[in-house]
């Protein structure tokens, strides 16, 4: 973003940025999380938990990576330490199940994290409407994208 456009910006940018780079953390974490998931599942029908969670673990990359872009047209720079990730994160990081075979836990956990998701973009939209639109279009398209994943979950719960 250029000066006049953070001008308009009617909002703090330092905590407009510190919001965003918990949300960039939060979608690293579960970046992490659901591939990690995807590689040691196993058990009845895990090809198909399998795939759903490497699909989201690309959603969640392309989440920070959007974050990280928005970041910077602020002005400031995304978090760098891959260390400081959970310290600065929304929530901690979930840990998988010992059973990899334990595909409801596995849907409960990322059920949960997305869940988490959506209310951190929903109160990043509320305070962004009508103050930064720029930001506010960014954040409601990735919350539209968690609320998908959340219910591909419920879903799975529910078979």
């Amino acid at each position: 973003m250029g000066k006049q456009a953070r001008a308009i910006v009617d909002l703090s940018l330092k905590d407009l940025v510190k919001d965003l780079n918990k949300a960039y953390a939060d979608e690293w974490l579960a970046f992490y999380l659901y591939w990690y998931m995807a590689q040691i599942v196993s058990g009845k029908a895990y090809e198909d938990i399998q795939e759903f969670l490497n699909k989201l673990a690309k959603d969640e990359l392309e989440h920070a990576g959007e974050i990280a872009d928005l970041i910077l047209k602020l002005g400031d720079v995304p978090i760098a330490n891959p260390m400081e990730l959970e310290k600065h994160a929304n929530a901690p990081y979930m840990m998988p199940p010992k059973n990899t075979a334990d595909i409801n836990r596995i849907i409960r956990i990322v059920t949960e994290a997305e869940a988490t998701a959506i209310e951190v973009y929903n109160k990043i939209a509320k305070k962004t409407l009508g103050k930064d639109h720029v930001t506010y279009q960014l954040v409601t398209h990735i919350l539209s994208e968690e609320v998908d994943h959340e219910e591909i979950f419920e879903n799975l719960l529910e078979r």
